[in-house]
């Protein structure tokens, strides 16, 4: 079986006390750290930029995984990349050649990711998996935490996981947005092997139970056909 990979979300995190909350997940079992960067014309809110990543990055040694959900994420690839950030993440909506980035990115050690919107059907980026690392279907639209999955997403999972294993490679399937224990249990029969969560992490008052548990959603017997 697939392990199942917990990544929280800093986005939830109480910003006032970043390197802390990061070094707090990081000691409860999580296996990365999700960096939401939002620039407040892809998505209407405005996050973190390379400073930051750079100021938590001597915190933990786990993975920083960092999502653009800016326009035009190219400009940026190498900043996020010399700031910390081991895996980036960009938008098929939001570039005009998915390859090409994928490519620069992978030229810098990096690993790389795709990302769709829920409104984007997942056949569009069927492509562009050999050419990448991570492929993350948003459960919600992107741009703010706290909101609810949204079901769909679930079948994008599914059809991706169903072409991934088709191309033989072993590509990552993360799902954002709206995770909980029952929609995370969801999304890893459907094929996830990655969750992003944010509040459900850092909004619990037994972090590292909630992380437990989520990773317990992997055991065959209970979720799995």
């Amino acid at each position: 079986m697939p392990r199942i990979l917990i990544a929280p979300s800093i986005l939830s995190a109480d910003f006032g006390e970043m390197r802390k909350e990061v070094r707090r997940v990081a000691g409860c079992g999580a296996d990365r750290i999700h960096i939401d960067v939002m620039d407040g014309h892809f998505v209407p809110n405005i996050t973190f930029g390379p400073a930051l990543i750079e100021s938590i990055r001597g915190a933990t040694k786990l993975p920083f995984e960092t999502h653009l959900m800016i326009d035009r994420p190219e400009r940026y690839i190498e900043r996020f990349a010399d700031a910390g950030s081991d895996t980036l993440i960009v938008h098929y909506e939001a570039v005009r050649s998915p390859d090409k980035v994928l490519k620069e990115i992978r030229s810098l050690d990096k690993e790389a990711g795709i990302a769709i919107n829920p409104s984007t059907p997942v056949g569009r980026v069927f492509r562009y998996l050999p050419m990448a690392d991570m492929l993350l279907v948003m459960s919600v639209k992107p741009g703010f935490g706290g909101q609810r999955f949204i079901p769909s997403a679930l079948e994008s999972i599914s059809r991706a996981r169903e072409r991934a294993r088709a191309t033989g490679r072993r590509i990552r399937i993360g799902v954002d947005g709206g995770v909980t224990l029952e929609t995370g249990a969801e999304a890893i029969r459907a094929g996830a092997d990655e969750l992003i969560a944010g509040t459900a992490i850092f909004g619990s008052s037994n972090a590292a139970r909630t992380i437990r548990d989520f990773k317990g959603l992997g055991r065959p017997y209970k979720y799995f056909r």
